[in-house]
């Protein structure tokens, strides 16, 4: 048992993913054929992908482009030989009746995927991660007594990533397939669009004893959400566990999950390697990958995530939690950088260190709060960062209060675009004349003798709501952190 794993009434959880990532090439994997999702069914179905006889399958050099570069974002070898194997099995839409996929020799072999849990940073092994073809896709809602069959998806590339029995509770599984999912989207090699089939998971699940032989598994297929991967896993494990503590046997099996009874309920018995008759595909020759078309792939990726949240603790002065959330996309990441970059050039070097932390509040605070409202990504944000950024100097150079920056950038988000007439228009801009203010706060502590008592008997509420008074008495324009200083001076606090 690892250190820290958790027991399930005194059972130990032990659980490998097999992820399914659709890789981001226009055409197939060993067609021409558009990988386009949505199109009307099978007419994305070449010749090749209905196997019609005489065919003869080539692969997609963007789908090994995309495999090298997962394998060098894990720390994996990528192989230099590579071989395509025939997986053999009969189901209606497998038109071939059989799979092109890898197994002895895979592309990518080894590699581990890093991710927080709470305050612990856990990591999971990587046993491969192998090209292989999608299957077509049976459709029964629509028909009553039949089942139709829809080819467009055979022949998708995908690039199965299989960890190790590695992870030991369903919330582990839930953070290390996020993690994955993330990388795969921040490197470009899949859209990560998990209701269109791009990314889903196989769940393989087992219980023993602490200290026991591994147990059997049962593996849960096609999750397509977080959630689902969550509910299964719980469900299985309770039904596993249930079972064991009977008496009875658990038998290998493949499983399908019903997320309107929240139960796993079994499909088949599961197969072994050897059911399946892999041999070398006879139509492909090996897949041979030269070190400089690794270097040139190398040079051309991105900096990863990990490496950008350490250069932004380290230059940015981020603390380490803001530093995961500016990188929780490459697309989140730009636009940080582009805001912070915007608010450094538009204010100046006098206070330069403090633009990043503003920046980072920005976008963490009202910028996400919109968007998950909204339901949007980041690409989608309909403020630009320059804008953004002369809203952040507005705050910092005391022109605009809180409430008056809010006001502004829901004006930015309604599609307004210069900061300052909206500040001028709507007459936003904070009291800047001292004597003013001061005439205001005199006002206020004339009026209201009975929180200025309760205030000095230790209710520190009341002096919160004669702060309050002067912001409304200035209509929201006076500076907050002057209107106190200026109480508690003339208080004699």
């Amino acid at each position: 048992m690892s250190a820290g794993a958790a027991l399930v009434r005194g059972w130990e959880v032990v659980i490998g993913l097999e992820t399914h990532a659709q890789l981001s090439t226009a055409s197939k994997i060993f067609s021409g054929a558009s990988t386009r999702f949505g199109a009307a069914p099978n007419t994305q179905a070449c010749a090749l992908d209905l196997a019609l006889p005489g065919t003869l399958p080539v692969l997609n050099r963007g789908a090994v482009e995309r495999a090298i570069r997962f394998g060098l974002a894990v720390g994996a070898r990528v192989a230099p030989l590579s071989i395509f194997a025939r997986k053999n099995y009969f189901y209606p839409d497998l038109p071939k009746g059989y799979q092109i996929s890898q197994y002895e020799i895979p592309v990518v072999q080894g590699g581990r995927i890093e991710f927080a849990l709470g305050d612990e940073t856990k990591t999971v092994r990587l046993t491969r991660a192998h090209l292989e073809e999608d299957a077509g896709k049976s459709l029964h809602e629509d028909y009553h007594g039949m089942s139709g069959i829809d080819l467009n998806r055979a022949g998708t590339p995908l690039l199965e990533i299989v960890s190790e029995p590695d992870m030991r509770s369903a919330a582990e599984a839930v953070e290390y397939a996020k993690a994955l999912h993330a990388l795969v989207v921040w490197l470009g090699i899949c859209d990560g669009n998990m209701q269109e089939g791009s990314f889903r998971c196989d769940a393989n699940v087992s219980v023993r004893r602490p200290g026991a032989a591994l147990g059997t598994r049962r593996e849960i297929k096609n999750l397509n959400s977080f959630r689902f991967l969550q509910q299964a896993i719980e469900s299985e494990l309770e039904w596993q566990i249930e079972r064991l503590e009977d008496g009875l046997a658990v038998e290998q099996a493949t499983v399908l999950f019903d997320p309107d009874s929240g139960a796993t309920r079994a499909m088949r018995s599961k197969e072994d390697a050897h059911d399946y008759r892999y041999f070398p595909d006879p139509d492909l020759p090996p897949l041979v990958i030269a070190p400089a078309w690794i270097e040139r792939v190398r040079s051309e990726m991105p900096e990863l995530p990990g490496a950008m949240a350490a250069r932004f603790q380290r230059d940015d002065a981020l603390a380490a939690h803001d530093a995961a959330m500016m990188t929780q996309s490459l697309a989140f990441a730009r636009t940080y950088e582009a805001v912070r970059d915007a608010c450094v050039a538009q204010g100046g070097g006098r206070t330069q260190a403090a633009w990043p932390k503003l920046a980072a509040n920005w976008l963490m605070g009202e910028v996400s709060k919109r968007l998950n409202a909204e339901g949007l990504a980041i690409e989608r944000l309909p403020v630009s960062s320059a804008a953004l950024a002369t809203l952040i100097c507005r705050v910092a150079d005391g022109t605009l209060s809180h409430s008056g920056a809010r006001q502004v950038f829901d004006a930015l988000w309604g599609g307004e675009t210069d900061v300052d007439a909206v500040i001028e228009a709507r007459g936003l801009k904070q009291m800047s004349d001292a004597g003013a203010l001061e005439a205001i706060v005199d006002e206020v502590i004339a009026a209201n003798a009975k929180s200025i008592d309760e205030w000095r008997a230790g209710r520190d509420k009341a002096f919160n709501a004669l702060v309050g008074q002067v912001m409304k008495a200035s209509k929201g324009k006076a500076n907050p952190a002057q209107a106190s200083e200026l109480l508690r001076r003339k208080l004699g606090a």
